[in-house]
């Protein structure tokens, strides 16, 4: 499902789920973050539910129970100010006025022993004609591994 037609970056507090059939796949990213092939496939069979509220631009240490310690940051930046072309393409004019949300997450390497860096633009752009939430995701891989991919998201509603 689309989102509201009035929503922009500013704010884009909400309930999502991910559309599979309109994202890419990202099972070879979640390998290379060192998840195992069952839940690999566990998670491909699974729906993402995703709610969105509004964080600072700190830089936050987290115990993920998938990807283990992981250290985050979020900022809002416009597009231009990217240097990944993949993560600057595709948004709606509102998004590149208002700026994407960029995240920048890694692996905590000296805790966890294993490397990659994902980074992000989280925006509204237009799918099928419809304005969606989307993602661009880069992850570098542990040996240097670049995987680009899109992951679309339906509008739930209101968080």
């Amino acid at each position: 499902m689309a989102v509201p037609t009035t929503m922009t970056t500013v704010n884009i507090s909400g309930k999502y789920t991910q559309n599979k059939s309109l994202s890419d796949n990202t099972d070879e990213i979640l390998r290379l973050q060192g998840v195992g092939l069952l839940v690999r496939k566990a998670l491909g069979m699974a729906t993402l539910y995703v709610t969105i509220n509004h964080l600072n631009e700190d830089e936050t240490s987290v115990e993920n129970k998938l990807f283990g310690p992981t250290i985050s940051k979020t900022r809002r930046a416009k597009p231009e100010d990217l240097e990944e072309i993949y993560l600057k393409e595709g948004w709606s004019e509102a998004t590149k006025e208002h700026g994407i949300i960029h995240i920048l997450n890694k692996s905590d390497t000296e805790k966890s022993k294993n490397t990659w860096i994902i980074e992000g633009a989280w925006g509204i752009e237009e799918v099928g004609g419809e304005p969606r939430y989307v993602r661009h995701v880069y992850f570098t891989g542990p040996k240097g591994e670049e995987i680009r991919a899109r992951m679309v998201f339906d509008y739930l509603g209101p968080a």
